[in-house]
């Protein structure tokens, strides 16, 4: 069993700035990858950025250049960094880590970007 606990989410303004952070139970070491997803009012779930274990990474078209997604293997945690804010990224955004052929989520954290 792996908990995630999600923070830094928040109000933002067009062009701003947030940083995400997922802290795990356990050793990310073992993880298969790590990665955030996010769903805005009325909308599927979708995936945004993940790290895989070797460290490769895989952002959506429309974060690309945009969010940046790192692990601490130290602290165990997972950060999604956020540039250039629109509108459109608002929504909950998840942690989700797949270990041992399972997937566990995070609870949720809120971003909300003003026009």
């Amino acid at each position: 069993q792996v908990r995630l606990v999600e923070s830094g989410g928040g109000l933002a303004q067009f062009g701003g700035s947030l940083r995400l952070s997922c802290a795990a139970s356990a050793n990310i070491l073992g993880f298969a990858s790590m990665s955030w997803h996010r769903q805005a009012p009325g909308k599927q779930r979708e995936l945004v950025a993940e790290i895989a274990y070797r460290g490769q990474t895989n952002y959506a078209d429309s974060v690309k250049g945009r969010f940046t997604i790192s692990r601490d293997r130290a602290k165990n945690t997972v950060d999604l960094e956020m540039r250039n804010l629109k509108p459109d990224d608002t929504g909950s955004y998840y942690c989700k880590v797949k270990a041992s052929g399972l997937d566990y989520w995070g609870q949720g954290t809120q971003v909300t970007v003003s026009s």
